[in-house]
């Protein structure tokens, strides 16, 4: 790119790397170390620091804080990543980490995501595509974030949760344990339902809804066992994939000891 795309008050090192047509507004700062793509912008009073990779497209609007050092009293220094897909849209005031030692040295948001104002990716956070965070969303440490879920405003997750595909979560929500695919998050330690809005919005066929509704009130019956439970759907529905989505995402956390959103009251899923 051209100098002329530089705002003369902007100031970027001499290592940035940048794409074809960046644009990098009034009082911007690029550190040495980070690579813009093609035709990103940073609007105004943009910060991106650190080993920090932004793909083309993506816009990040003024004061967002961008792969300064994590939050995280055990980072020594170590050096860690951050990478930002395309077409991403970050506006005024996130904050975004950068992974450490401890969680795999990578904080990774994938494309097409809309981080409104005032939301917080912590490090060592994997985030997919297609995400949407409302304003003031805080994803805390080492979380995993599936492609396609919503966040209401002023919600906050856990560290070490995994929100699965296609999840929403409701606004005000805290989010202390994992949320199944296609599931539906609310309430302060939230209770799950399914997300049936969301899966017609997003074209799912009522077939399909309706079987992994069926599954889903097996699987958290109040009778047997969880595994047992889960055993059971996987069998009955073997040839249903969300249903086989949901399956695996519980064996999972299940393997890994971490624990699961459960449902209030079955009656509050119709």
């Amino acid at each position: 790119m051209t100098v002329a795309g530089v705002h003369p008050t902007a100031i970027v090192a001499s290592g940035a790397r940048l794409g074809s047509g960046v644009r990098i507004g009034p009082y911007c700062m690029v550190g040495e170390n980070v690579t813009l793509g093609d035709n990103v912008e940073l609007v105004s009073h943009a910060v991106v620091e650190g080993r920090t990779s932004i793909g083309a497209g993506t816009r990040i609007f003024p004061f967002a804080s961008i792969g300064h050092q994590p939050q995280d009293l055990k980072y020594h220094g170590e050096e860690s990543r951050l990478e930002i897909g395309e077409r991403c849209t970050i506006r005024e005031s996130v904050t975004i980490n950068p992974g450490t030692e401890g969680g795999g040295m990578l904080t990774k948001i994938g494309n097409d995501c809309l981080l409104m104002a005032c939301s917080h990716v912590a490090h060592d956070c994997t985030v997919g595509n297609n995400v949407v965070l409302a304003n003031y969303v805080g994803i805390a440490g080492h979380s995993v974030i599936g492609d396609y879920v919503s966040f209401g405003g002023i919600c906050a997750v856990r560290q070490f949760v995994h929100i699965g595909a296609y999840a929403f979560i409701g606004a005000h929500s805290m989010i202390d344990a994992d949320v199944i695919p296609y599931g539906l998050a609310v309430g302060n330690r939230a209770k799950l339902r399914l997300n049936l809005v969301g899966l017609k919005r997003r074209g799912f066929e009522q077939e399909s809804i309706n079987t992994l509704r069926a599954a889903f009130r097996v699987m958290f019956a109040s009778e047997g066992t969880l595994r047992d439970r889960v055993d059971g759907a996987a069998g009955t529905f073997k040839d249903e994939k969300l249903v086989q989505d949901v399956v695996a995402f519980i064996s999972s956390a299940n393997a890994a000891g971490r624990a699961l959103c459960l449902p209030g009251n079955l009656q509050d899923e119709d």
